[in-house]
């Protein structure tokens, strides 16, 4: 039975990999952008590039580091055709996966000089470890990293703004970084104290200094590598690729990242080029040396494709490292923690969303950098996300990635008491019945009453729940023990599906403030039982705590 166990936790964790690894991130991400992509294979490019420059993009690899092995070999195959190439990422390499999170991002870097990369710049996620771990992490690097719009706190910009590469012909293709704005809101603010990233009308002016610098050095070309994307909810601030494009002049190529859109630049329109997620395809830009103009674009996709070797070696042993790791025994459970669907995690509180919910609000309150008091900080996590039991008896870390498999990180959001409570009764509205977004919490006694009906209104934009139009079924008796106000603001920790307003949590996405520590949730569980629970997850998790009455 022993052995039956061991080999049933292997196969939950790979396949746990395998969700993580797989592009589930773009299920969250909904793009009014109509992109334009063509996809071919690698045997659809002639087979004589001589006289061509190439550029090879990536964007929102997000730890997927097995797939630069395929990106590196498709780099030497255009070589060997005659092209010089250039291998360029739009940020978001440094999370998403335990392969590049347990060592905060320095995988990734690894991964990514073993590839041949020669210019990155920084997306959102290469600040969740804090500025800096990022400075450590890219001292190692043997790519140039640019960015031109965040700077430190004298004023400098934290990295080059620009590089000028010239090709063996002779072309000069200038190169410059645009990181998104919303970095301060998604990130955790304790992490980048002193950092200061521009926006709105300072993003365009910033970017023109950076064409007109370039074009005064003598470009020929003049790319921006942009991790800005085109998502609809960051129009209204005009920090999407698109908008920079339309208020600068002077830019030939944006390289874009962020909203984990697929397309290619399309001349003379939008010359936007992004790849996905975890490599999803991979980004080609053909230059013609004589006439020093762009020639074509479009994606390559990874079917067929052989991994380079050299590539493959490093990321292949950091992936043994890592699933070593997981494999190992870290704690032990004195309780069987309940991870059923129905009755459970989905229908009522459970002794595994408190555990939970408590590593959650422990991983951020640690760090002290919430700007609410104490008594006014809560944890949600929604019961869909927990995939697994765990049973009494020894704990590995393959066995919490079970439970936790999608790579979500710990997120804050802040809200009015009156939203908090829309929430909750949006979240139980079919209790008993099972729903995916049932809250499990930390902080909030509340009680639920079945017997009366939600009061249904209009629908969420781009769901299938509905606002309440009453609040009817929930009552919060308190938070934190101290009385429960509509008007107050309360720091919600929860997942970042959550605060991006998945599931029943709409009311999240609109929180006048949130941000993104980068934690990963099974990590933060696993950090809190280790550090606080110092490996015993006790009794006092026999039973759920009774923070909610259902009736």
């Amino acid at each position: 039975m022993k052995k039956q166990r061991v080999l049933q936790r292997a196969l939950s964790f790979l396949l746990a990999l395998a969700l993580v690894l797989t592009c589930n991130a773009t299920a969250l991400t909904a793009h009014a952008y109509n992109a334009v992509a063509e996809v071919k294979t690698l045997a659809d490019v002639p087979a004589d590039l001589s006289g061509k420059t190439i550029i090879l993009h990536s964007n929102d690899v997000h730890g997927a580091i097995g797939r630069y092995a395929y990106i590196a070999s498709v780099k030497q195959n255009l070589q060997k055709r005659g092209a010089e190439v250039i291998l360029v990422d739009a940020g978001d390499f440094s999370q998403g996966t335990p392969f590049v999170s347990t060592t905060k991002g320095l995988d990734a870097i690894a991964s990514m000089n073993a590839a041949g990369y020669d210019i990155v710049t920084l997306g959102n996620h290469e600040f969740d470890y804090g500025y800096t771990q990022l400075k450590a992490n890219l001292a190692v690097a043997k790519f140039k990293t640019v960015c031109a719009d965040v700077f430190d706190a004298s004023g400098n910009t934290i990295v080059a703004p620009n590089t000028m590469y010239t090709t063996k012909s002779g072309m000069k293709i200038g190169f410059f970084g645009m990181e998104t704005p919303e970095t301060q809101t998604k990130v955790n603010p304790a992490l980048i104290q002193g950092i200061k990233f521009l926006s709105k009308g300072d993003l365009y002016t910033c970017a023109q200094e950076q064409v007109t610098t370039l074009k005064d050095q003598g470009a020929d070309l003049v790319v921006c590598l942009s991790h800005l994307g085109v998502d609809e909810e960051s129009a209204p601030d005009g920090h999407r690729s698109i908008d920079l494009y339309k208020n600068t002049k002077g830019i030939d190529l944006l390289i874009d990242g962020h909203s984990h859109t697929v397309m290619s630049a399309e001349k003379p329109s939008e010359p936007i080029g992004s790849t996905g997620t975890k490599l999803q395809t991979i980004g080609v830009v053909v230059l013609d040396n004589a006439t020093k103009k762009f020639e074509d674009n479009y994606l390559i996709t990874l079917d067929g494709l052989q991994k380079e070797v050299i590539t493959e070696a490093v990321t292949n042993a950091i992936i043994k490292r890592v699933e070593n790791e997981y494999g190992v025994v870290f704690a032990e459970s004195k309780v069987d923690l309940n991870g059923a669907k129905a009755p459970g995690n989905r229908t009522e509180e459970t002794n595994l969303g408190d555990l939970i919910t408590d590593a959650l609000l422990w991983s951020v309150s640690k760090e002290g950098s919430l700007n609410v008091p104490t008594d006014h900080v809560v944890a949600i996590t929604n019961g869909g996300g927990i995939r697994a039991a765990i049973n009494a008896g020894p704990v590995t870390k393959a066995d919490i990635n079970t439970v936790l498999p999608f790579g979500n990180t710990v997120a804050v959001v802040y809200v009015t008491g009156a939203e908090l409570l829309e929430a909750l009764e949006a979240s139980t509205y079919c209790t008993p019945d099972a729903i995916g977004g049932y809250p499990q919490t930390k902080g909030i006694k509340f009680t639920l009453d079945t017997s009366k009906p939600f009061a249904k209104g209009t629908a969420y934009p781009a769901s299938t729940y509905y606002k309440p139009s009453a609040i009817r079924r929930v009552t919060i008796e308190s938070i934190n023990g101290q009385p429960f106000n509509e008007k107050d603001t309360y720091a919600v920790v929860t997942n970042n599906f959550c605060a991006a307003g998945g599931d029943t949590y709409f009311v999240f996405q609109n929180a006048s403030s949130q941000f993104d520590t980068g934690i990963v949730l099974d990590e933060a569980v696993i950090d809190y039982v280790v550090k606080e629970l110092h490996g015993v997850i006790g009794t006092e998790y026999a039973s759920p705590r009774g923070d909610q009455t259902i009736n």
